[in-house]
């Protein structure tokens, strides 16, 4: 049986809430799920008018509830703009997916009972069903704290495979990556360990004429996983100081050879659709070929590089029991311990 459908990479403006009290905070956030409510039920009308596609994944932009923190603490940025695990914004993006009979994939900060003085930022995917069948919790984050930080607590409660979760659905083998972590090849490998097919990919980044990192990192997470990756980018980011368009444009659908299927330009668009070829997919995967380059890696080749402590897991383990809250200073502190470590060890130059 052939399985084929359409996926949209949505891009859409952000509305932050990063001027606003809490209570208009939340408001936002429900003010936004409305807003995309309408843009995916249009947008999927008009694909299925123009080609005759039924878009079965649509695939949301980094930030699309909340925007991102700009000078707010960890407790302030809890109590304006994570999401509770139970929450009613879940409900309500859970009805969108229901309503349109689609698997919907979003990126949102969130609370975890377990871990209450911190927040997450998730990537999480609703089934038509109205169900989340993934959470992802961000590993590497400059600014945030992640699963990573508090490592063995986390491990504890969730096992490695709640770490790198899929989801393995009708519509194929599902994983999510949060914006930078594209460029971290480790990411995307190990959740295609776990079976991934199609990577979404919600991301907040600058668009430029010539190639950014990113945009050559997601051509080069699906070649080397031979893997689809749909990638939404938000129209601009509104409500900051910062000039609005600095994150605009380059939603994209990238197949598993690295080519580009289809891209947005800049603004809100739905222009990034394309269909996802699973069949095709699993075929090129069972191929005996030098072209299969998932089926001829070495794991066993890297174990003693890998083993190497670079950035420490813990890291916040100490802190997560105290009273005092965690400063954000402490993500730069560990980084400049981490670079002098990696001096002292002869693997960065000074000279």
């Amino acid at each position: 049986m052939d399985l084929s459908y359409c996926a949209l990479a949505l891009q859409l403006e952000c509305r932050s809430v990063n001027s606003l009290d809490i209570a208009a905070s939340r408001q936002q956030i429900f003010n936004n799920i409305a807003h995309i409510s309408q843009q995916i039920k249009s947008s999927l009308g008009f694909i299925k008018t123009y080609s005759g596609d039924s878009v079965r994944l649509v695939v949301l932009p980094e930030y699309f509830l909340t925007g991102f923190p700009m000078g707010e603490s960890i407790e302030e940025w809890q109590a304006k703009a994570a999401l509770a695990m139970d929450g009613e914004e879940y409900e309500r993006l859970a009805t969108i997916a229901q309503d349109n009979n689609i698997y919907l994939s979003g990126n949102a900060y969130e609370l975890d009972p377990n871990f209450p003085s911190l927040y997450f930022q998730t990537c999480f995917i609703i089934s038509p069903t109205g169900d989340i069948v993934l959470r992802y919790r961000r590993l590497i984050s400059m600014f945030a704290p992640t699963p990573h930080d508090v490592w063995q607590p986390y491990l504890d409660i969730y096992g490695y495979e709640g770490v790198f979760p899929v989801a393995k659905t009708e519509i194929g083998h599902l994983a999510a990556i949060a914006s930078e972590e594209i460029l971290y090849p480790e990411i995307a490998r190990c959740l295609a360990m776990q079976g991934a097919e199609v990577f979404m990919h919600n991301t907040s980044e600058i668009s430029a004429p010539d190639l950014t990192p990113k945009d050559i990192a997601k051509r080069a997470r699906a070649i080397e996983n031979m893997a689809y990756v749909v990638s939404a980018n938000s129209a601009g980011i509104i409500g900051t100081n910062l000039p609005s368009n600095s994150s605009d444009g380059m939603s994209k659908i990238v197949d598993t050879k690295g080519r580009v299927l289809a891209q947005a330009d800049v603004g809100e668009t739905m222009a990034a659709h394309a269909e996802i070829n699973i069949s095709s997919l699993r075929s090129q995967r069972l191929k005996p070929a030098m072209t299969n380059v998932f089926a001829r890696q070495r794991n066993e080749l890297f174990l003693p590089t890998y083993q190497k402590t670079v950035y420490p897991a813990d890291n916040m383990v100490a802190q997560i029991g105290d009273e005092k809250p965690i400063n954000r200073q402490h993500f730069i502190d560990t980084q400049v311990h981490v670079i002098d470590n990696l001096i002292a060890q002869g693997v960065f130059s000074t000279r």
